[in-house]
């Protein structure tokens, strides 16, 4: 067979079809009766150009409003609650504000922001305290440590992925961080 009797590729005669100045009814006949092997596309392609051009300024009808807004309303129902966590906002600066309001070393705020204290274990005068100088409230804080940490909350660079390790007490966490005994007494008692 040479060049010039070979059959053209069906993408050549799909585009072919579709650059046509008429693709009305005597062109597709005029295309299957050269190329019935692409019968089928050619059909499609012609119904496909033979749509009209979808309005997207027509107005909506007030039957379709409410169903697009009961559908609306079924979607935003059904999709779980998102907890606003009143830690992602806050800077550097302001953890340390939190750590000198608090008067705590750093260290024991940052066990808190990671959540690695055991929620109960937080004496609720402190935890309020807490709440206030994170702009929070406690309850917001007990849903926030009721979900699990956010991924990529901190950078690690090491040979395995980094593991949340068990929940300690509030007690250990002030002892781990050196708080001198007196004081850690007056920051576990829950009343001034």
């Amino acid at each position: 067979m040479s060049p010039a009797e070979e059959r053209p590729s069906r993408e050549d005669v799909l585009d072919a079809f579709a650059v046509e100045s008429e693709p009305n009814r005597s062109t597709l006949e005029h295309y299957l009766r050269l190329y019935p092997e692409y019968g089928e596309e050619l059909a499609d392609l012609a119904l496909e150009l033979s749509r009209g051009a979808f309005d997207e300024t027509a107005a909506l009808s007030e039957g379709d409003k409410a169903l697009v807004d009961a559908a609306w309303a079924q979607h935003a129902a059904a999709m779980p609650r998102e907890t606003l966590d009143p830690f992602a906002t806050l800077t550097v600066n302001d953890w340390r504000a939190v750590a000198r309001d608090l008067d705590v070393p750093r260290q024991v705020v940052t066990a808190l922001r990671e959540r690695r204290v055991s929620f109960t274990s937080i004496p609720s005068r402190f935890l309020q305290r807490f709440a206030e100088a994170v702009r929070s409230s406690g309850t917001q804080l007990e849903e926030l440590w009721d979900v699990a940490q956010p991924t990529g909350a901190r950078s690690y660079k090491a040979d395995g992925k980094p593991a949340i390790g068990e929940q300690v007490t509030f007690e250990q966490v002030l002892i781990d961080a050196g708080v001198p005994p007196a004081k850690r007494a007056r920051l576990l008692a829950e009343t001034d």
